[in-house]
């Protein structure tokens, strides 16, 4: 009797478990979908990221978005290979230069680092302040005519690149005042292309084929005074490459 009692329980349990226990099977994990990467509102944008369409004057390794009232000037050689370039709105300018960088990690941290040394070394005065796109430098120095400029130098941390713009007059003291300068900034799209460079070395940048060969046998025109070109200023910003 006791036997019997014990088989008749295990019966009783085997019943009280739910049928569809049973009979379904677990459904296969679906593999999670990776999201989209999202485009950046804001440049300068790699030319991977780059919004379509555009008016651009294509430099090379430099794109720069055609802004109303802005003045392009740049330094070449007979062959076209640029050596500076500087865009003009009313008193205020702007340089551009296009750096490699590593593909770990940005280098705009020391190269600010560097510059602030620089300009300290030649008794210029230097602060860090917050910028759109993260600490800026701000100095003031003695323009070649006597007079002291004021400059603002912020870097940009890219794929690879570096841009470091250096903002001259009014536009320095005063963001609010940069304008259709931050607007060609912020339009601003980079070539690095896939070959290995020496880190912090100037991306190469060319005037387009037609304006080289428009331009041959005709005097270069001068640019105006660089921001680096000041006296006070370091001569090579960016410093050296490693």
């Amino acid at each position: 009797m006791i036997f019997s009692r014990r088989r008749r329980s295990r019966q009783a349990r085997d019943e009280e478990t739910p049928q569809a226990s049973r009979d379904v099977e677990p459904r296969p994990e679906e593999p999670e979908r990776e999201e989209p990467a999202e485009r950046p509102t804001r440049g300068p944008y790699d030319i991977s990221e780059a919004p379509p369409g555009g008016n651009r004057l294509d430099l090379g390794s430099l794109q720069i978005p055609a802004v109303a009232g802005i003045e392009l000037r740049v330094q070449a050689d007979p062959n076209g290979l640029i050596h500076q370039v500087v865009l003009v709105h009313g008193e205020s300018a702007l340089q551009l230069g296009v750096f490699a960088a590593p593909r770990s990690e940005g280098i705009w941290d020391e190269v600010r680092a560097e510059i602030r040394s620089s300009l300290s070394a030649e008794g210029a005065p230097v602060e860090e302040i917050p910028g759109e796109y993260g600490v800026e430098l701000r100095t003031r120095v003695r323009a070649g005519t006597g007079e002291k400029t004021d400059l603002r130098f912020v870097g940009i941390d890219g794929p690879r690149w570096m841009v470091r713009a250096v903002f001259q007059g009014p536009a320095a003291r005063d963001p609010a005042k940069a304008g259709p300068l931050a607007e060609v900034l912020a339009g601003l799209v980079i070539d690095r292309g896939r070959h290995a460079m020496p880190v912090r070395e100037p991306l190469m940048l060319r005037l387009p084929r037609e304006v080289t060969q428009a331009g041959r046998g005709a005097p270069p025109a001068a640019p105006p005074a660089a921001p680096p070109a000041a006296e006070g200023a370091p001569a090579r910003p960016w410093v050296s490459p490693r």
